[in-house]
This record gives C-alpha cells, structure tokens and sequence, in this order.
C-alpha cells in the first residue's frame, strides 16, 4: 500500500510538471512536502505501540518517583501552603503567621555567596571541641545558624551554641506540667479499645507520596526557647530524655518543629549547593529530597519528629548511630512511643538515607511492633492499617 501510494504522489507531480515546464520547482517543493509529512505519518503508524509502552514507562516514572511535587527552579518557591499542603502556620504566634519567607530579615537564596562555606565553617566548636566536616550536609538541616530566620528566634551564629539545642535540665527550668495519672490510664483504656485505627493521629503516614492532608490540624507547645512540638508528645519526649539521663545519657534536642517556609528553605538550599556542584536542576532536586525532605511531606511540619543528638555528639551524621546516645535510643525510644524514622537499609522504602538521629512519635504501641519488628512506618501502615 506504501509504494503504491508513493508511485501515485510521484506520478501524479511528474504529470502536472510534464503539462507545464513553468511548473516544475512549484510541484517539486509540493511533492517534497507532501512525501515529508506521509513518511512522519507511517513512522508513527509503524510505531505506534513502542511509543504506547514508552509513555506509559514514563507516567508510571513520573507518579512513582520524589517528582511528586510540582517545582519552578526560577521562583524558589517548592510547595506553597495553599497549593494542597496544609498550612502549618496556624498554632503559630500571631505576630508570625502572616509572615512569608521574603518577609524575614534578608533572602537568603539571593545571593549565592551566602551559602559559601567559610572559614570559621570549619573551626571547632566551642560546645563539642569537634570539627565539622565540610561534607557534612546533614549538619545544615538543623537551619539553627541562620540568622535569615532571627526573627522567628533562631540564632544568628553560624557556630552552635547553648540557645540551639536543650538538655532536659534546660527544659525542666520551665513550667512543664504532666498529666495526671488519671488522665494517662484513661488514655491507655481508650487506647486499648480502638487498637490501631487509620484515624489516630500518631500513626498518619507523612512522606513524599503522602504530603501532609489538608484538613490535619495540631496544637503546638514550646519545648524550650523557640523550639516546639506538638503538645500530644511532650509528656513522653520528656520521660524519654528522662529516662535516658537515668542511664547516664544526656539527649538533647536538635531540631524539632518547623514551618512551611523554613522547610522550603532547607530544601532549596540543599538544591542549590548540588547544581553548584553541577548537577542539573532536576538531578539536585531529587538528590536532595532523599536528605532534606520535600516540603509539605515533612513530619517536621507537623510537630511529630525530634533530631535528637547528645551533649558529646553535635553533629547530624551517621555516626552518631554508633555512640552511646544512638544506641541507647535505637533500643529504647519505643518504650516511649518514637521510633527511628529512617532505619539503615530501609532506604528503598522510605526514599530517604539513613539518619539515626531523626525520631518520629507514633505511641508506645505501635512503636514497640515497629521497632522489635524492624519495620518502617511505611511497612507497619500497609501492614494495619490498609
């Protein structure tokens, strides 16, 4: 049927140039434009079903993969709150709610220099004794040294210092009060009645392909100086560092509550300093979202995740897993209700490396299944909740 067509279309401009010398460059050119787009036509006719099954390769990449989040590399803007994020301003002071990023001292994506390291980067802490590392991209996520974020009470030094991170003796100088032992027993009942339901708020599943639902709602309670939690989970944060410190541990709390804008921060940040590495844009944004979690499916944001550290281990690394700190937790923090979030060898599951000092609460209950299991929150969901 091709070459019949094809003798046709030949036969037919050769006639009209044969009837009429004048004609012969108009019919070539039509000729030439009409055998264009009918060899198009029966390369896609032959092709159709490769380009069936590449498309759907791809949709099934694109749904699948930490591109789950639309982006524009020229706004810096990653996920904005109304856009299908909650916005986790709300239980916020009132004189920050209104505020957005560009409303805090200075932008700190304007100037690329800003994020150079320098010098003082890399001297020893006057907490720890310890040089960071200059690879040591997990220690930024803390976000404490910023002072792009003063404002809202962060500190302006680049160094950590004592108003970065809280011991248990600093938080207990507050007015913490525990509830009663009535209240608890009646929690424990209630508790026990419902088992594990897919609406207890302990247990919702927050990451990249399951951001934070609109209609999620939280209190926040200060913890100590700027930082804060979701109130549900500081009676047990407390008894955990507690108890710890009875084991002659010293925890101490890194990086707990954030909001919208300092998660979209973090991750730009983190974008950033992989294209200047020369990674493409989207090279950089899916490198960076298996270290600094996309923003709007952050359990940060929500109040339910601490980076726990100790008085003698200040930096956000793997190694922290190794120290007595790391290994007192991994053992025992389900006996307060937090498990570690991102377990090493679990990455393929949760999308996210290692990190032994992030800790997530999901109560004592499930916890501790969690935990003597091995599983992952993403494992324990589909496992019972599904």
């Amino acid at each position: 049927m091709g070459m019949d067509f094809r003798k046709r279309i030949y036969s037919f401009f050769l006639n009209k140039i044969k009837a009429n010398q004048y004609l012969k460059l108009p019919m070539l050119a039509c000729m030439t434009v009409t055998l264009f787009f009918y060899y198009i036509f029966r390369h896609f006719a032959d092709n159709g079903k490769r380009y069936a099954g590449m498309g759907l390769a791809l949709t099934f990449f694109m749904l699948s993969s930490s591109f789950a989040f639309p982006v524009s590399a020229d706004s810096g803007i990653f996920v904005s709150a109304g856009s299908g994020a909650q916005d986790v301003r709300e239980g916020m002071p009132e004189k920050f709610k209104d505020k957005t990023r560009e409303d805090l001292q200075g932008n700190p994506w304007d100037n690329p220099q800003d994020n150079a390291p320098s010098a003082k980067d890399y001297a020893p802490s006057a907490d720890t004794g310890k040089t960071p590392s200059a690879e040591n991209s997990q220690e930024e996520e803390t976000g404490l040294q910023e002072d792009a974020f003063a404002e809202c009470g962060m500190a302006k030094s680049d160094k950590l210092n004592a108003g970065d991170r809280f011991t248990l003796d600093d938080i207990l100088e507050g007015d913490i009060r525990y509830r009663t032992e009535e209240k608890r027993t009646q929690e424990a009942e209630q508790t026990a009645m419902n088992a594990f339901t897919a609406e207890d708020w302990r247990l919702v599943l927050i990451n990249k392909q399951h951001p934070i639902p609109e209609d999620y709602t939280f209190e926040l309670v200060t913890i100590k100086g700027s930082m804060q939690c979701d109130e549900r989970i500081l009676e047990d944060l407390l008894r955990m560092l507690q108890g710890a410190k009875e084991d002659n541990v010293n925890l101490v709390i890194r990086s707990p509550y954030r909001d919208m804008s300092r998660q979209e921060y973090l991750f730009g940040r983190k974008v950033k300093n992989y294209m200047n590495k020369g990674m493409s844009y989207m090279e950089a944004y899916k490198t960076a979202s298996t270290t600094v979690t996309v923003p709007g499916a952050s359990e940060h944001q929500i109040g339910l995740a601490i980076d726990i550290t100790s008085d003698t281990y200040a930096s956000l690394d793997e190694g922290f897993g190794e120290t007595e700190a790391g290994k007192w937790l991994a053992e025992h923090s389900c006996e307060y209700g937090f498990i570690l979030r991102y377990p090493k060898g679990k990455e393929y599951i949760t999308s996210i490396d290692y990190e032994p000092w992030h800790f997530r609460y999901v109560g004592k209950e499930a916890a501790v299944i969690i935990m003597q299991n091995e599983m992952t929150l993403e494992e324990f969901v589909e496992k019972y909740l599904l």
